[in-house]
């Protein structure tokens, strides 16, 4: 299957974008990919507001209804405007806990959180690292990894993605939940 060229991903972006709004949603990220089934056309969504208001990612999870509102009225104008000229399945969601950076807004909104970084050029000797997200400066997507701060121009990150990680483990002995566990008698 052939990837979106730029031009294609923002001719999608544009015809979505109306749609979202318009059922109080903001666009996260459209991407064709292929399952069993064939083409896969994903729009993620997040709660209009959530980029500008730099919510969390739970809190700016879109519901069911939104996206079933986006998915009707988005499947008609993605066939009038003929942007995808062979069948595909038509996916609308949230980008969910592990969400894409996209943009350096993305990055700023997420200081403070790791993320998944592959790159276009080796950093330390990696093109895929797990870094703390520090913001932006200077249009520069700033970077910690092994003890080391790097700023790298948005141009040089092929995709990023937050990691989700489960809290701190219970110490030994104890139950992940006393309220599960039963009195003796």
């Amino acid at each position: 299957m052939k990837a979106l060229s730029s031009e294609d991903r923002q001719r999608l972006e544009d015809l979505v974008h109306p749609i979202a709004e318009a059922h109080g949603a903001e666009l996260v990220d459209v991407e064709l990919t292929s399952d069993r089934s064939g083409v896969v056309l994903r729009v993620a969504l997040e709660k209009k507001g959530a980029t500008e208001g730099k919510w969390s990612t739970e809190a700016a999870a879109v519901d069911l209804e939104a996206c079933a509102n986006v998915s009707r009225d988005l499947s008609p104008a993605l066939d009038v405007n003929d942007l995808l000229p062979f069948r595909y399945h038509l996916e609308v969601g949230s980008p969910g806990v592990e969400r894409p950076l996209k943009r350096l807004v993305d990055y700023d909104r997420f200081a403070g959180k790791e993320a998944k970084v592959k790159l276009q050029k080796s950093l330390a000797g990696q093109k895929v690292v797990v870094a703390k997200v520090l913001g932006v400066v200077a249009d520069r997507v700033r970077l910690e990894e092994g003890g080391r701060t790097h700023e790298l121009p948005l141009s040089e990150i092929e995709s990023a993605r937050l990691v989700f990680s489960f809290g701190p483990a219970p110490k030994p002995g104890k139950a992940a939940n006393p309220k599960k566990q039963q009195k003796k008698s």
